[in-house]
């Protein structure tokens, strides 16, 4: 077994709200984007209070002590973070040896990767969830830090794969809620992902007292989150292009 190492912020066993049935959440370090409303900033770095590292060994041996668990419930493991292809290795690493495991593995990705580094760990995946912030590229970059473009290519590419994907949209009031942004969005999922199912995943500031322990208190933003009036009408726009809108949480 490959004696590589991570850098993991946690281990969270005992999930059910990253896919299904009872699961063990890793959430890796590392992240290409800079949302303004991201809730683990903890994640930017590798060198803070939040993160470990762990090598593949460390990782197999928590894994093990849940297996039963999967197996009862039709459980397994969701990567997430952080950005988990971020560190592309230790990821391959782990997907590999849990796929030998027969594992059920899931990924939570911003999908801004580069697609031939990650074809063939997807290809031994069982389900992602990929998020679509804004569909305008301009608007995406001021507010992540980097366009779209490749985050929609790659998501065009998973639809071709045999895996089941759902998009998520972090819905921030007055930020991605528009008519025009949701009808479009709603649009690229009809046009490019077989049976494509969307989670509306409201804005909270749950995260906001890590900015100032972190030391990024500058970097900090204070959003709306939707009314459930806003949130309705937004998910029937969805559900009019035929998609279905599911709740993971």
């Amino acid at each position: 077994m490959k004696d590589n190492t991570g850098i993991i912020m946690n281990i969270q066993n005992f999930s059910v709200n990253d896919g299904e049935g009872i699961r063990s959440t890793i959430f890796m370090a590392g992240c290409p984007l800079r949302c303004k409303w991201c809730s683990n900033p903890e994640s930017w770095s590798f060198d803070n209070d939040y993160v470990k590292k762990l090598t593949l060994d460390d990782v197999v041996k928590e894994i093990r002590k849940n297996l039963i668990f999967y197996r009862y419930s039709h459980g397994g493991i969701t990567y997430s973070g952080g950005e988990p292809s971020f560190q592309k290795e230790f990821l391959k690493s782990m997907v590999d040896t849990f796929f030998n495991m027969g594992i059920h593995q899931t990924i939570e990705t911003c999908g801004y990767f580069n697609w031939d580094h990650m074809k063939d760990i997807f290809e031994k995946l069982d389900f992602a969830f990929v998020d679509i912030k804004v569909m305008n590229g301009k608007k995406h970059k001021e507010l992540t830090g980097v366009d779209n473009k490749k985050i929609l290519d790659n998501i065009k590419r998973l639809g071709e794969l045999d895996i089941d994907l759902v998009i998520r949209i972090p819905l921030i009031k007055g930020i991605n809620d528009s008519l025009d942004n949701i009808n479009e969005t709603a649009s690229f999922v009809s046009e490019n992902i077989p049976n494509g199912k969307i989670e509306i995943l409201p804005y909270h500031s749950l995260g906001n007292y890590k900015y100032d322990k972190l030391g990024l208190s500058e970097y900090k933003n204070i959003f709306q989150t939707p009314m459930k009036n806003e949130i309705l009408t937004v998910k029937k726009i969805i559900e009019s292009y035929g998609i279905k809108i599911v709740d993971c949480k």
